[in-house]
């Protein structure tokens, strides 16, 4: 999994799950226009201070895990990914627009996820809900117990 990124002030874990499908849902992605996107995503990442942890291509969407540090936008995150892939992938391989008329490689949707690395939900729901409780297991089975001595 992905390291921490340390800065002066703080120290952070941001990682998302990005899905892109391509326009159309067409199947342009073969094994020379996938290196072209996995290029063009190491190209843009310093640039923009991602961090392209995985890239996983299907013939007709992108699977992208992507780490970044909190003062980026997420909806700028992904506009900059998709427009950048998209502008370069027409560059690099025109044959592609014969399938994606109307100039738009990607579809205007998009799935974004975060990915946790020390918990689910649920158990960090738990924690968070926790915090400030002192010796919440003495004062949980106490209230377990006056609740059956009252029923």
């Amino acid at each position: 999994m992905a390291d921490h990124l340390f800065r002066s002030h703080n120290k952070t874990l941001l990682v998302f799950h990005l899905v892109c499908p391509v326009k159309y849902r067409r199947k342009i992605f073969t094994s020379e226009t996938e290196q072209t996107l996995k290029s063009v995503c190491l190209e843009l990442a310093p640039r923009y201070n991602y961090q392209f942890l995985e890239i996983g291509i299907d013939e007709d969407h992108v699977h992208f895990l992507i780490q970044t540090v909190p003062n980026i936008l997420i909806s700028d995150m992904v506009k900059a990914i998709k427009s950048i892939t998209a502008r370069e992938m027409f560059k690099r391989h025109p044959e592609v627009k014969i399938f994606l008329w109307g100039g738009e490689f990607w579809t205007d949707g998009y799935y974004l996820n975060t990915v946790g690395q020390y918990g689910n939900l649920a158990m960090l729901q738990n924690y968070v809900k926790k915090q400030g409780i002192k010796n919440y297991r003495q004062l949980h089975q106490q209230s377990l117990f006056m609740s059956e001595d009252m029923g």
